[in-house]
């Protein structure tokens, strides 16, 4: 499909206006971006919903695109952008929506329907599964486990720093970093660099985009970019240790019905084996958890159609269970 066919408006929710891309008339069904992404990354589920009888909507997140993009830090903890993402529901003229997250947009797709279960009626994520929160503040598992090693979201924490390496070449760092998380991606050159290293420059620069990624879906998203900087993204990571603290006492397990799926080569799946281990312990009602073959990190853009295809039989499998 092409992007034509989607109309774009800004949405007053929880104190901020969030652009917001939608297509077609029906139950609400909320797609959240990750880093470093936009609505556009779900381009390829909006048609397929639309004709499935959904309302198919993706936010910018805030801090990115044509949304607003508060000053402070503290402003991207998960507290609030779950706040926003709740507050559309209403503002859509809806009492309740099926959220479906990837990367960053999957914690806060759980948490949406941890802390708000009478507004979110089922849940989806890509890549990153389910993790209850931890006993230990996130920062410290972080340092304690890399050390004296590189480790990105560590890189990211230094306000400025990120960003200026970013923004120097914003289509030449999106094209390393894109196809970094790819399952396309030959990294056997790589190796393990200091923890004072910087993320971009050791990183292979493809010949060619991978086959899910165009030249002009890297247009698009050079366009946004250069529109809202990095710095509202990037201050998503520096919230790990606010969002814990703002969350003692939460649930641990969720109850709504919810699927999962992940790209067997993700990076983050590696990472979160465990987490992907005890799954179906901590979300019991998971109706559909699958690892696509192949495919790295950005799930719904490598692999359409197999995510369109879960999406639709979880969705099928909801309408079945309300009927």
């Amino acid at each position: 499909m092409t992007a034509a066919a989607i109309a774009q408006r800004r949405v007053a929710s929880n104190g901020i206006h969030l652009n917001i891309a939608e297509q077609g008339e029906g139950p609400l069904v909320l797609m959240l971006h990750g880093f470093p992404e936009s609505w556009y990354s779900w381009r390829h589920q909006f048609r397929p919903l639309a004709e499935a009888g959904y309302h198919a909507v993706a936010p910018d997140m805030r801090g990115y695109g044509n949304s607003d993009r508060p000053t402070e830090i503290s402003a991207y903890n998960q507290v609030e952008v779950v706040n926003d993402i709740i507050g559309l529901i209403p503002a859509l003229g809806y009492d309740s929506a099926i959220v479906i997250g990837h990367d960053w947009g999957a914690p806060t797709a759980w948490s949406c329907a941890l802390h708000h279960p009478d507004k979110v009626s089922a849940v989806g994520a890509l890549s990153v599964p389910f993790t209850p929160r931890a006993e230990q503040a996130p920062m410290a598992t972080m340092r304690q486990m890399f050390k004296d090693t590189f480790f990105y979201q560590l890189y990211f924490q230094e306000p400025g720093v990120a960003e200026a390496e970013f923004e120097r070449d914003i289509r030449l760092a999106l094209r390393k970093f894109l196809y970094l998380g790819s399952g396309s991606a030959d990294l056997s050159g790589l190796q393990p660099k200091p923890a004072d290293a910087d993320l971009l420059s050791d990183l292979p620069d493809p010949a060619q985009l991978p086959g899910w990624l165009s030249e002009a879906d890297l247009d698009f998203f050079v366009g946004e970019f250069t529109r809202s900087g990095f710095r509202g993204p990037l201050n998503y990571y520096r919230n790990h240790d606010l969002t814990w603290e703002l969350t003692k006492g939460a649930p641990s397990r969720i109850s709504q019905p919810a699927m999962f799926v992940a790209g067997e080569r993700d990076g983050v799946i590696l990472m979160a084996a465990e987490a992907l281990k005890k799954l179906p312990q901590n979300v019991p009602n998971l109706l559909i958890n699958e690892l696509i073959p192949g495919i790295g990190h950005w799930t719904q853009q490598e692999a359409a159609d197999q995510v369109n295809d879960a999406i639709l039989r979880f969705l099928s499998a909801l309408a079945a269970d309300d009927a």
